[in-house]
């Protein structure tokens, strides 16, 4: 994590994002805008949590790992998205891992401030109280979407979630074993089923698979075949 001491670029978030409105001046006095890099860490499953993190730039990924050391993807988000939210209200440690899947720029604030100057301040409550409620909501309509929709339209779903819209190349340069085994698990289907699905996306020209991973060729054709982007 890179701290930005640009104080015109927290200024430019703050305002894009209306945020100002959601702390109060003692809270402002401690904000801060930091960097993260592609495939940086932002805050790791079973760590003390101690910062509140407002996503304003880049797509994150979220994911959890059992004590066997297997991780599952959860979800990516892109702005505006907040991390560490109910581990700040509940005074927990940090449920899941969030890692920058592309360049990241977050506003964060210290619990201590947090606690000191916002435990009664409504506007930030009820801001929280928004978040949480939209990413229940968001949980139930990505556990239907699993239940509802056949393997083709969650994959599509899922390559647009985890793809780069300038160049259509996915995340991380490749979709490589271990990540086809988290898609699987995402989507809900079987290692080898989506090695099928991908081949017959290959022969419908929608992507093209070689050593160095998949390309999307055509993002449309994902995108009709998809209807939305439910993991994000």
């Amino acid at each position: 994590m890179d701290e930005v001491k640009d104080q015109d670029q927290l200024e430019h978030y703050l305002q894009a994002y209306q945020l100002k409105s959601i702390f109060n001046e003692q809270i402002l006095m401690h904000v801060s805008l930091a960097h993260f890099k592609q495939g940086e860490s932002i805050c790791t499953q079973g760590e003390a949590s101690q910062y509140l993190y407002i996503l304003v730039k880049g797509k994150i990924k979220v994911y959890t790992t059992s004590a066997e050391g297997k991780a599952l993807i959860l979800s990516f988000k892109t702005p505006l998205e907040v991390i560490g939210d109910i581990e700040y209200l509940r005074g927990i440690d940090f449920i899941n891992t969030v890692e920058a899947v592309s360049p990241v720029s977050m506003i964060t604030v210290h619990h201590r401030w947090l606690r000191k100057f916002g435990q009664d301040y409504a506007p930030l409550l009820n801001f929280l109280l928004d978040i949480i409620t939209r990413k229940f909501c968001v949980k139930s309509n990505s556990m239907s979407f699993n239940l509802m929709y056949p393997v083709e339209v969650r994959l599509a779903s899922y390559l647009l979630s985890i793809s780069s819209d300038e160049s259509g190349y996915l995340f991380n340069g490749q979709l490589g074993t271990v990540s086809l085994s988290d898609a699987a698990n995402l989507i809900g289907t079987s290692y080898r089923h989506l090695n099928r699905i991908i081949q017959q996306f290959c022969a419908d020209g929608l992507v093209e698979r070689s050593k160095g991973g998949i390309l999307i060729k055509n993002r449309e054709g994902l995108r009709a075949l998809a209807g939305r982007s439910i993991y994000e």
